[in-house]
C-alpha cells in the first residue's frame, strides 16, 4: 500500500503514483520490461480491508485494472488493460508471516514459452525475495 516505499525496493518501477479521482483513489504504475521491448502500465484501484478470521488477523488487498481519462495511453509504453491482484497476509503464529497472492495480468504479448519458463524460473522467485526483503526492512510502525 506504500507506493513510495515500493518506488525503494523495487527496481522494476519506472512511474508509480496515485490520484484522486471523482472520490475514488486510482494508481498509476508503469513497469520496466526490457525483454518485452516495451514498458507495460497499469491503472487499477485497490483497496485493503484488515479482517478478524477466528481470532487471526489477515491483511487483504484487492487490485483490479479500471480505464480512466485522467489516464491517457502512452506513446511507447503497452497499457495492461486485464489485470486482478489479490494479496492476504497473516501472522504464522510464530515470528514470520504467511502471504497468499493471485496477479493476473494480460500483457498484451505472446511470450515465447523459453521466456516464459525462464521468467518463473528466475524472476518470480527473484521478486518474491525482494518483497520478502523489503517487508523484513520496512519501517515498524506502532
Amino acid at each position: 500500500m506504500d507506493l513510495d516505499y515500493r518506488k525503494q525496493w523495487d527496481q522494476n518501477v519506472e512511474e508509480l503514483y496515485e490520484r484522486e479521482c471523482n472520490g475514488q483513489t486510482v494508481v498509476y504504475w508503469q513497469v520496466k520490461c526490457p525483454m518485452l521491448k516495451s514498458n507495460r502500465d497499469y491503472v487499477y484501484v485497490r483497496e485493503r480491508r484488515d479482517l478478524d478470521v477466528e481470532g487471526r488477523k489477515v491483511f487483504v488487498v484487492l487490485a483490479q485494472s479500471i480505464s480512466h481519462s485522467q489516464f491517457p495511453e502512452r506513446s511507447g509504453v503497452v497499457r495492461v488493460t486485464q489485470c486482478e491482484h489479490r494479496l492476504a497476509i497473516t501472522s504464522d503464529g510464530r515470528n514470520g508471516s504467511k502471504v497468499f497472492m493471485y496477479y493476473f495480468d494480460n500483457l498484451r504479448v505472446q511470450i515465447p514459452t523459453w521466456l516464459l519458463k525462464r521468467a518463473l524460473k528466475n524472476g518470480v522467485p527473484e521478486f518474491l525475495n525482494n518483497l520478502e526483503k523489503a517487508c523484513r526492512n520496512y519501517p515498524r510502525r506502532y
